[in-house]
């Protein structure tokens, strides 16, 4: 009996509009300069109005099966990442699984914001390793756009939409090596969109007040961010018995381009060795890194034996790294 795990394939997808640093000039008090040097993102791709977080997530589904050959229905269990679901609920994972047509399949939701896939990593190939399921579609999935305020300079220059998935399965040889997940929900504040749920629910007044949208305190979540990512990272280099010298590739959560090389300084990884996509993607949350191992993947950077690690934080505030083997 199978007791590992490998990723059989990948797949994403971004909704063709564009965002532009040229486009946010017009409308906010910022430039391109200004954008790229602090953040260095030049593009988000931005969902059409009546595109939901599940409509991308299918697309980005669709194009990992069609890499591994498989159907639907050979998938066992799907998961969705997401901090912008189609509704509270029905879960958004239970919309995709029966609009690809994988009927009676199990499904769930993880909100972990920008932790998402990291968390969804460790939990479906905890499920793959532990013989609960054979194969597991995780996807990352998020239509941030439609949580901004556009006025908001702090975040409307931030964030864009799309969906990565992977397809894992059962293998003898295993690739997962170790995981890393941590949480402190004392300073929710920090990042969170206010209204909305149980604690404070949607008035007409907080409506003309925007708490429906994302709010953040960019400096204390860059520092948090940066200890965080590093600390995680070398725990999980250390639960799998290697060391900084031993990993292939870092895939990071794409949230700003200096917390990536203040990050990758630490680790002694060169730039390219570090998968970097926030130029044309922004920040997608649970999306960045299942987008950016897709297009690794795709463009034939990774091969087979390499070690990865993917390492992310989040609303929470949250945080996770992982550390893999690639097996072909």
């Amino acid at each position: 009996m199978n007791s590992g795990v490998r990723i059989l394939a990948v797949g994403h997808h971004a909704p063709p509009a564009i965002l532009s640093n040229e486009d946010l000039e017009k409308v906010l008090d910022t430039s391109d300069e200004w954008i790229t040097t602090r953040t260095g993102m030049k593009r988000r791709h931005v969902s059409a109005p009546e595109e939901a977080t599940s409509d991308l997530a299918i697309a980005a589904a669709r194009a990992a099966l069609y890499r591994a050959k498989l159907e639907p229905a050979d998938i066992d269990c799907y998961i969705v990442a997401t901090v912008t679901p189609d509704f509270p609920f029905p879960a958004t994972a239970c919309i995709v699984a029966s609009k690809l047509g994988a009927v009676d399949k199990a499904a769930f939701d993880i909100e972990i914001a920008c932790s998402g896939f990291i968390y969804g990593l460790t939990v479906a190939a905890s499920l793959i390793r532990s013989g609960v399921y054979k194969r597991i579609m995780l996807i990352g999935a998020e239509t941030l756009t439609k949580i901004v305020n556009r006025m908001d300079r702090s975040t409307a220059v931030l964030f864009g939409d799309g969906a990565g998935a992977v397809i894992l399965e059962a293998a003898d040889a295993d690739s997962f090596l170790s995981s890393e997940l941590g949480s402190d929900g004392s300073r929710p504040e920090l990042l969170r969109v206010a209204a909305g749920g149980s604690r404070t629910p949607l008035t007409p007044a907080l409506l003309d007040s925007g708490a429906q949208y994302m709010y953040m305190e960019g400096r204390e979540v860059f520092k948090f961010a940066v200890t965080k990512m590093i600390e995680a990272t070398d725990s999980a280099l250390q639960k799998a018995q290697l060391c900084k010298n031993d990993v292939d590739w870092l895939i990071p959560h794409q949230a700003n381009k200096r917390i990536i090389d203040a990050a990758a300084k630490y680790l002694d990884m060169p730039d390219e060795k570090v998968i970097v996509n926030i130029q044309e993607y922004g920040n997608t949350s649970a999306a960045s890194i299942p987008i950016a191992l897709s297009e690794a993947v795709e463009s034939g950077k990774i091969k087979s034996g390499d070690v990865i690690v993917f390492v992310g934080f989040g609303g929470g505030l949250s945080w996770g790294a992982v550390t893999w083997r690639w097996a072909n």
